[in-house]
């Protein structure tokens, strides 16, 4: 089974890839196509770069939602920087270039000044903000290549797809107690870990699955949906734990699997 660490590593590759390309698309949708000519190296291709360019304002928002992912498991102390750079000030007055983001320049903000109509900002004052998100992952890639990187999280992944899998087997063979049990364990070490990597104090010794599941919710990290989700996989991990007078159901079992291997890959 190929390390997670380098999964990660190539969508973070295929990231800055898409980045330079929208890079580019900003940049002549600014300048033009003759100032993209003249920024491109004397041997490439001008026609065959520029018709393969993306739309900025539809690759950018797909663009943006997988880069904030992606830095909320790997660099997540640079994750207010990089949402920094899209979002408006809420509490801006005026409309400057020091105030513009990249969200203005998707609704096509453009502030002039009368009589003659001088353009004040505009689009133009995006780019340097876009151009300081693709930094950000480009750290995120140098952090990679450092010895100095903190895996733990990418092997605990691994284990954790294991561990699902030797689950999936006990199900096969029909120990469903052994089964739920071990999926419990595996949901509850990555909502801890979910915990960790958001900075939510854990005021409790021992918490469960349901304390750490409401603890999410409060925080924002998760939503109703998936909270009432985790509760259902918490009370038939319980069953399987606890419960003796019930026998959990194979269904039952298959559920808790099924769901704690969907919350591994969906909430981080």
């Amino acid at each position: 089974m190929a390390l997670n660490i380098q999964r990660f590593k190539g969508d973070l590759e295929a990231l800055i890839a898409d980045g330079s390309k929208l890079e580019l698309a900003l940049f002549m949708k600014v300048h033009g196509k003759e100032k993209i000519k003249e920024a491109l190296e004397p041997d490439a291709d001008p026609a065959k770069i520029l018709t393969k360019l993306p739309s900025f304002n539809v690759g950018y928002e797909a663009w943006y939602s997988e880069s904030l992912a992606f830095l909320r498991q790997v660099l997540p102390d640079r994750l207010n920087d990089f949402r920094e750079h899209f979002e408006a000030p809420k509490n801006r007055k005026n409309i400057t270039s020091a105030s513009y983001r990249i969200q203005d320049a998707l609704n096509g903000l453009r502030v002039t000044r009368s009589p003659y109509d001088e353009v004040v900002v505009d689009h133009a004052a995006a780019i340097p903000h876009f151009q300081q998100q693709l930094a950000i992952l480009k750290a995120a890639h140098k952090r990679f290549q450092s010895s100095l990187f903190e895996i733990r999280q990418l092997v605990q992944a691994d284990l954790f797809d294991s561990e699902i899998d030797g689950a999936r087997e006990l199900l096969k063979s029909k120990f469903l107690r052994a089964a739920g049990a071990i999926a419990g364990v595996v949901l509850e070490k990555h909502l801890r870990q979910v915990c960790d990597d958001h900075r939510i104090k854990i005021t409790k010794k021992n918490p469960g699955i349901n304390d750490l599941n409401q603890l999410l919710k409060d925080n924002g990290v998760i939503d109703i949906t998936q909270w009432r989700h985790i509760t259902l996989l918490g009370d038939i991990r319980n069953l399987c734990d606890h419960n003796k007078q019930k026998e959990p159901t194979e269904a039952e079992v298959t559920d808790l699997i099924d769901g704690s291997d969907k919350v591994l890959k969906t909430i981080a």
